[in-house]
C-alpha cells in the first residue's frame, strides 16, 4: 500500500492511457469507472458484491450526506469508510452540482451558495471553506474543489464569468484543504463547449497545483458530439502525469469515446438507476426486461457475463421479478450493470496495454449495432 497518493501512467494508445492510482487505501486501475454511492450506498447492492465487480473505488457525495446524517455524524461514527463498510478509495464530489439541480431558494455569491435543502427546507451554506470541511469530515481520499456548473446551452458571457468563479473558489478549496499526505485534492475545469475558456481554466487550475484535474460541465445537456468535440482537446490542457477525471459520464459508448481521448476516471448513475427500472446493459446494447418477449426465454440475459444474474437466473427469471416489482430485480440488473461497466473498463485497460485499441473499440461498436439476441 502506498502511503501517499500517486499515479503512474502504465502504457498509452493514441491519446488512450492506462496506469495506476496509488492510495493509502489500496491501488485504483485506470481508466477507471466508479459507481455512485450517493448517500452511502450504492442502490441495492451490498459493499463487497460491488467490489466483486471489480470496482477499485467509489463515489459518495457532499451535498446529500452533508444534509443526512450530516458529516458531523459520519465523523463521530468513524467516517465514511466505516460507516458505509467500504474499506477501499472514496472520492466525493464537492456538493456544487447538487446545490445547482436539486437544492430550493438558493442564492450564489462570491462567499457561495445559501440554499434550502430540498429534503426538509433546512437553511445552509455551501462555499470552497465549508466543502472541504465536509468532505474532511467524511474522510474521503480524493476530494473535488467546491465549483459552480452552469446548465448547457448558455451564452459564453455567463460560461466564462461562472468558469472564473469556479477558478476563484479552487484556490480557496486548495488554501482549505490544507497538507493532508493520502489524501488528495482534484480541480475541475469548467468552460463549456468553448475552447479558449477551457484552455484558460486549465492554466489556472495547474497554476494552483492538483493532485489531479477534472474535467467537468459536460453531461449537462449538451449532447455526446459536442461533448467529443470538447475532449477532443480539453485532456491535452492538462497534466500527463496526473490523473483526468470526466464527471457525470455516462454510456457505454461515451465511456469508450472518453477513454479514446485520454480520460482516465468516470462517474455515474446510470448502472445502478437502470437496473431499478428493468434496464440491462449488454455487449449488444441495453436491453429492457419489462418487454413481454422475456416472459418464456430461458437464456442468460448476456452469455458473457460471469455476475450472478446471468450465471444463475434467465431472462424469464428477471423479466417476472421485474414485472413483479420484487427488490430482488433491481438486485440483479443493478449487479450485472456493474459488472458489464467493470468488465468493460477491464478489456479497455487490456486493449491500450496491448496497443489493439482501435480494434476493440470497431468489435465494440459492431457488437452494439447488431442489437438484442433474436427472440425465441
Amino acid at each position: 500500500m502506498s502511503e501517499r497518493f500517486s499515479f503512474t501512467l502504465n502504457a498509452t494508445d493514441g491519446a488512450a492511457r492506462t496506469g495506476v492510482i496509488h492510495t493509502p487505501r489500496g491501488e485504483i486501475r485506470t481508466p477507471a469507472f466508479m459507481p455512485v454511492g450517493t448517500a452511502g450506498t450504492v442502490k441495492a447492492m451490498m459493499p463487497d458484491s460491488v467490489r466483486a465487480t471489480g470496482a477499485d473505488i467509489l463515489l459518495g457525495n457532499t451535498y446529500h450526506l452533508m444534509l443526512r446524517p450530516t458529516a458531523e455524524r459520519i465523523a463521530a461514527l468513524g467516517g465514511l469508510h466505516r460507516f458505509m463498510n467500504w474499506e477501499r478509495p472514496i472520492l466525493t464530489d464537492s456538493g456544487g452540482f447538487q446545490v445547482m439541480s436539486l437544492a430550493n431558494l438558493r442564492k450564489l455569491t462570491e462567499e457561495g451558495v445559501r440554499f434550502s435543502s430540498h429534503i426538509d427546507g433546512s437553511k445552509h451554506m455551501l462555499s470552497p471553506e465549508r466543502s472541504m470541511e465536509i468532505q474532511r469530515l467524511l474522510g474521503s481520499d480524493i476530494v473535488m474543489c467546491f465549483d459552480e456548473c452552469p446548465a448547457l446551452p448558455a451564452e459564453d458571457k455567463v460560461v466564462a464569468e461562472s468558469m472564473r468563479l469556479s477558478m476563484r473558489w479552487a484556490r480557496r478549496s486548495r488554501e482549505a484543504f490544507g497538507d493532508r499526505p493520502g489524501h488528495a485534492l482534484f480541480g475541475i475545469m469548467q468552460g463549456g463547449v468553448t475552447q479558449d475558456l477551457r484552455e484558460e481554466s486549465a492554466k489556472a487550475l495547474v497554476e494552483i497545483g492538483f493532485e489531479g484535474y477534472a474535467i467537468g460541465g459536460l453531461a449537462v445537456g449538451e449532447g455526446q458530439e459536442a461533448m467529443f468535440g470538447v475532449l477532443d482537446y480539453a485532456p491535452g490542457f492538462l497534466p500527463e502525469d496526473k490523473p483526468r477525471y470526466l464527471m457525470g459520464v455516462g454510456k457505454p459508448d461515451d465511456i469508450v469515446g472518453a477513454v479514446e481521448r485520454g480520460v482516465d476516471m468516470m462517474d455515474c448513475v446510470l448502472p445502478s438507476r437502470s437496473g431499478r427500472t428493468g434496464q440491462g446493459w449488454t455487449r449488444r446494447g441495453a436491453v429492457n426486461l419489462r418487454n413481454a418477449r422475456h416472459r418464456d426465454d430461458p437464456r442468460p440475459l448476456d452469455e458473457a457475463c460471469g455476475c450472478p444474474a446471468c450465471r444463475n437466473y434467465s431472462r424469464a427469471y428477471l423479466h417476472h421479478v421485474v414485472r413483479a416489482d420484487e427488490i430482488i430485480g433491481s438486485m440483479l440488473l443493478t449487479w450485472h450493470n456493474l459488472q458489464y461497466y467493470q468488465d468493460l473498463m477491464q478489456g479497455l485497460r487490456d486493449a491500450i496495454a496491448a496497443g489493439s485499441l482501435a480494434g476493440f473499440v470497431a468489435a465494440f461498436h459492431e457488437n452494439r449495432a447488431r442489437g438484442d439476441i433474436e427472440p425465441l
